[in-house]
C-alpha cells in the first residue's frame, strides 16, 4: 500500500499544505487546535471527498481518482491504527512502572519497620557487623 502511495506519488491535503504519505507518521491523531493538520481530520476529509464521488457504478467501474482516494484513506486509517497500538502500549508500560515503583516504595517502608521494631542490642550487633 505505501510502495503503490509512492509510486503514485500521492499527496495528502492539510490546512498547512500538502505532505507525503511518511510525514503522516509526524501527526498527531486528532488535534483541539483549529488549523492543525490532524490524521483525524484527514480521513474526514478523504471520506467525504469520496462519498461526494457518489454511489458505485456498476456499468462504468472506478476511475483513477476514486481509487487513489481509497487507498490514501486505507493509508491514513492504517497509520491511525499502529498510532492508537502504540500509544495503549506506551500506557500499558507506563502504568506497570508507576505500579512497580509502587510496590518497591511499600517494600523499602516495611523493611523500614522491620528494623524500627528491632532492639537496640540488635541494631548494634547489625551495625557492628557491617
Amino acid at each position: 500500500m505505501f510502495e503503490k502511495a509512492s509510486r503514485l506519488k500521492l499527496r495528502f491535503e492539510t490546512p498547512v499544505g500538502l505532505i507525503g504519505a511518511e510525514d503522516l507518521w509526524d501527526l498527531p491523531l486528532t488535534s483541539s487546535r483549529p488549523n492543525r493538520a490532524n490524521l483525524n481530520d484527514i480521513a474526514k476529509d478523504i471520506s467525504r471527498q469520496l462519498k461526494a464521488q457518489g454511489e458505485e457504478d456498476f456499468v462504468n467501474p472506478k476511475t483513477a481518482v476514486d481509487e487513489g482516494l481509497q487507498l490514501m484513506l486505507e493509508i491514513v486509517k492504517h497509520v491511525i491504527q499502529v498510532k492508537q497500538i502504540e500509544a495503549s502500549a506506551a500506557n500499558d508500560l507506563r502504568e506497570r512502572r508507576e505500579k512497580k515503583a509502587k510496590l518497591l516504595e511499600l517494600i523499602s517502608k516495611k523493611k523500614d519497620q522491620e528494623l524500627e521494631g528491632k532492639s537496640l542490642e540488635e541494631l548494634t550487633a547489625m551495625v557492628d557487623s557491617l
